[in-house]
């Protein structure tokens, strides 16, 4: 507890009088600070206010500066990066959009923003690929909705046949930059539950079937796009 206690006052004191030199720290230290937190309720309280974050502009927020940058367009919600050069199109999209995510690579951090959402409550991390928003999609009339259904359930089966994968969802939507042909999402309980999994098999408790929790994927086809345009 005392051991405890003088890291923390010693990380709080740093950002409180010497800010620039803790969050020059941060992306080293902060996997330390995140496994102390999900050991030690107590260190986790004298820290909460203290843990930041990197946004896609290379800005270190706290969780609360995090929710009021964001709150007029994703009220309690963090959207994350795990990968930014595999997720690179999704940053595209969200900085052209005005959207902001934060950057989270480490290992420890699906567990870690596990626990920051059972100490806040109402407060829901999601990948910045778990979804496509409203935000970039066009609105469409009843008819056009309609008729899009039509087409996406033809080129579902089209799709799946093609791929292999007749769990894969598909849709079709019209989404607002033409460039883009297609998107792969992955629900958020998907990706939690395959970094469960992953966690147990690097700490030596495999034996599970991984195909048991395979990826909740979800093919979206850019109606706009000139080559879906094409196939359908």
């Amino acid at each position: 507890d005392y051991i405890t206690k003088k890291v923390a006052d010693k990380l709080t004191g740093m950002y409180k009088t010497e800010k620039e030199s803790y969050e020059k720290y941060w992306d080293d230290i902060n996997p330390f600070i995140k496994y102390g937190c999900l050991k030690d309720d107590k260190f986790y309280d004298k820290m909460k206010d203290y843990i930041l974050f990197k946004n896609l502009d290379g800005k270190y927020l706290t969780l609360p500066e995090c929710l009021e940058e964001n709150k007029e367009k994703h009220e309690n919600t963090v959207f994350y990066v795990k990968n930014e050069t595999e997720q690179g199109q999704y940053i595209k999209m969200f900085k052209e959009a005005g959207l902001d995510a934060v950057i989270l690579t480490h290992n420890i951090d699906s567990a870690f923003i596990n626990h920051i959402e059972q100490k806040n409550e109402g407060v829901k991390f999601l990948s910045i690929d778990s979804d496509l928003t409203e935000t970039f999609k066009e609105e469409q009339t009843e008819d056009e909705a309609k008729a899009l259904k039509d087409r996406e359930d033809k080129l579902s089966e089209v799709f799946k046949k093609a791929l292999g994968n007749d769990k894969l969802a598909v849709k079709l939507e019209k989404l607002k930059n033409e460039s883009i042909a297609s998107m792969i999402t992955v629900s958020e309980d998907s990706k939690r539950m395959q970094d469960m999994m992953k966690m147990y098999a690097m700490n030596g408790m495999g034996g599970m079937d991984m195909n048991m929790f395979a990826a909740d994927q979800t093919l979206t086809l850019n109606a706009n796009n000139e080559l879906v345009k094409y196939i359908f």
